[in-house]
């Protein structure tokens, strides 16, 4: 991270784009990756905006976690849920993925704030506290309703992450009630290599849990604006946002050092995702950019992809003038 940081500091931009070049630039350096590439970007204050596939379908893996974000906070405003309700977290809460949770608290009698599994699902992308968020944010059909009642119907939230990663895996899983946080190791582990390929082929055609790019970047155009919440509510999502951990190699991965990025990543096999909001220096606005690559083999080149994106729209919406 250090490296590419001051890698960005002492590099110079990119040649300024006229805006009919743009594209052209971020479909040559979707390149750099072997996957399928997906990009949108607004600039907000001008409503410019840059696309390449933005209408096509890509997973979204832990991406999804901004609109069930989005569907419990609304929930939050309503008096529905509290962000400092608690909630006990049982051993069949523990899933497998990213996070704290299942490593660290995989005994009985843990409780936690709503609040705080938020955090832990955006801040670290816990796949344990994100399930339980679902839950609370009334489960996926409401998430999905919420991104339709809000005129986005290029995204869909369909699973928790423990089904989508079961399905992604080949695994068959257990009754809810049955599940144990040791269990998953040994259902993957049962899985043969050809069936696991075979799933995720499955994976990267299925529709459930994907989002258009250009969709994803109108529901960031909304929160950015913060046209969804009430305002401190609309605060405490970018907030968190802004202090995700995962992902610096990404969308922050060649951006100026001190760049305010607010934004939330995704990875799954050969799926590797960042979205987010970019704060331009001075009064040069904010970029919403919706990364997606799909079916790659080389997380690494996936990510500098996204890195190269990123820099690229970076310098268009900061150099280049509205005509």
């Amino acid at each position: 991270m250090k490296f590419a940081l001051l890698l960005a500091a002492i590099l110079p931009p990119i040649p300024l784009l006229a805006a009919d070049h743009i594209n052209d630039e971020i479909s040559r350096l979707s390149k750099i990756s072997d996957g399928v590439v997906g990009i949108s970007a607004v600039h907000i204050e001008s409503n410019r905006r840059v696309s390449l596939h933005g209408t096509d379908r890509f997973p979204m893996a832990s991406s999804f976690k901004v609109p069930i974000a989005v569907q419990l906070l609304s929930r939050v405003d309503k008096g529905e849920v509290r962000l400092d309700q608690m909630v006990a977290v049982e051993p069949h809460d523990l899933h497998p993925g990213s996070g704290t949770l299942t490593g660290l608290f995989n005994k009985p009698g843990v409780a936690l704030s709503v609040r705080n599994l938020m955090e832990l699902m955006l801040l670290i992308s816990d796949n344990s506290a994100t399930d339980i968020i679902l839950r609370l944010a009334g489960g996926p059909e409401a998430v999905t309703a919420k991104m339709r009642s809000l005129g986005i119907a290029g995204i869909s939230v369909n699973r928790p992450t423990v089904a989508l990663i079961s399905d992604w895996a080949g695994a068959r899983l257990p009754p809810e009630r049955e599940w144990t946080p040791d269990l998953w190791p040994k259902l993957y582990a049962a899985v043969p290599d050809d069936e696991k390929k075979a799933a995720a082929d499955r994976f990267n055609q299925d529709e459930r849990d994907t989002a258009q790019p250009d969709a994803m970047a109108a529901l960031l155009e909304k929160i950015c604006e913060r046209k969804l919440h009430k305002p401190e509510t609309a605060d405490l999502l970018l907030d968190i946002m802004r202090r995700c951990q995962t992902g610096d190699a990404r969308i922050k991965g060649m951006l100026p050092p001190g760049t305010v990025v607010e934004h939330k990543t995704g990875s799954i096999g050969g799926t590797v995702n960042d979205v987010g909001i970019v704060t331009l220096p001075g009064n040069a606005g904010h970029v919403v950019l919706a990364a997606f690559i799909k079916q790659g083999s080389k997380p690494e080149l996936s990510e500098r992809t996204i890195a190269q994106i990123a820099r690229a729209v970076y310098d268009f919406f900061l150099f280049t003038s509205v005509n």
